[in-house]
């Protein structure tokens, strides 16, 4: 999310940023704890690998936190809106996972990532022209939504307005600018700003979100409605919580989903590694365990997705990661 993450995302921020969801264990907890009483099997020891893999979530764990343009509701005239889903229409996962590695490992920087995806797709073909004047989209302090904004920028000045990028920083900050029409457009994340919105509007109120999109769109453009917020349509893509193994470790054990993960995996030897708060939050590891039947042998204490879970999965010091679902190191080559 890059740079920072959102998620927990609550995803921005981290994904923080920009808050996606959850992260891992004992807050101030560090190190790797003691095997569980419920992972009495043999488990599956860490397998070291360069390459990451992110098992698929087939039995939706996670919420559908799928891409979307947020846009102040006096600013979303037709052709604005239009411009913007053109984005939406072919960004897919893997396809910003493309885009974070153009940024993050090959050092583009952000606009000239956006530039070369627009060109592919020849996003700019056909945009009908809207009314003109100033737009402002606002950016999370993270690469991904940095890249998106630039997307954004890119198809409505072909819309014809003048558009700037403005970096803002987390959701609690530039959620009310784009209220207040001092920012235009955002790009957000479905089930996190409606789980936002739905707390800022709905004090105390049950969730809102779910793994469906459209469910969680629904009930996401409703809440927009009473604080003066329109969304575009969402994208395919999707930045949440994932669970990546080696590609080795993959092999080795014959493991593709987080099904096949608790059933072979449950055990001793299986690590768990991620952010403190994993072991708290209900998208980490008491998810996997309550959704898949998982129970791991031990929990190392690292970071939300960041570097140190990514190299314990690559050294082979723990056999599965939290690692967001967009990251650059699921990129092949």
């Amino acid at each position: 999310m890059r740079a920072g993450r959102r998620l927990s995302i609550a995803i921005v921020g981290a994904v923080a940023a920009a808050g996606v969801l959850a992260g891992c264990g004992d807050a101030g907890s560090s190190g790797t704890e003691a095997p569980q009483e419920a992972a009495s099997g043999a488990g599956c020891a860490p397998v070291a690998g360069e390459q990451l893999i992110a098992l698929d979530d087939d039995k939706a764990l996670q919420n559908a936190d799928n891409i979307i343009p947020a846009v102040n509701g006096k600013a979303a005239t037709p052709q604005l809106t239009a411009a913007l889903d053109k984005v939406s229409a072919v960004l897919d996962t893997p396809a910003l996972i493309q885009l974070n590695k153009a940024v993050d490992v090959d050092r583009k920087s952000a606009q000239a990532a956006a530039q070369d995806f627009v060109t592919a797709n020849r996003l700019t073909d056909g945009v009908e022209k809207g009314p003109g004047g100033r737009i402002t989209v606002g950016a999370g302090n993270f690469t991904e939504s940095e890249i998106i904004a630039e997307l954004y920028k890119l198809q409505l000045t072909a819309a014809g307005y003048q558009v700037t990028v403005q970096q803002i920083g987390n959701r609690e900050l530039y959620e009310p600018a784009l209220e207040k029409g001092e920012i235009q457009v955002v790009p957000e994340y479905a089930a996190t700003i409606a789980e936002f919105l739905n707390g800022k509007v709905n004090s105390g109120a049950p969730p809102v979100s779910s793994p469906d999109v459209d469910a969680t769109v629904t009930a996401l453009r409703g809440l927009g409605e009473k604080v003066g917020l329109s969304f575009g349509t969402p994208a395919k893509a999707q930045t949440q919580n994932a669970f990546a193994v080696t590609k080795e470790f993959s092999d080795k054990y014959g493991v593709r989903t987080l099904s096949e993960l608790a059933e072979k995996c449950s055990g001793t030897a299986t690590v768990l590694g991620g952010p403190p708060e994993c072991q708290q939050r209900p998208f980490c590891k008491p998810g996997l365990e309550k959704t898949y039947g998982l129970a791991v042998g031990s929990f190392s204490s690292l970071d939300g997705g960041g570097p140190l879970t990514k190299t314990a999965l690559r050294n082979g010091t723990i056999s599965v990661g939290l690692v967001f679902s967009t990251d650059a190191a699921y990129a092949q080559g």
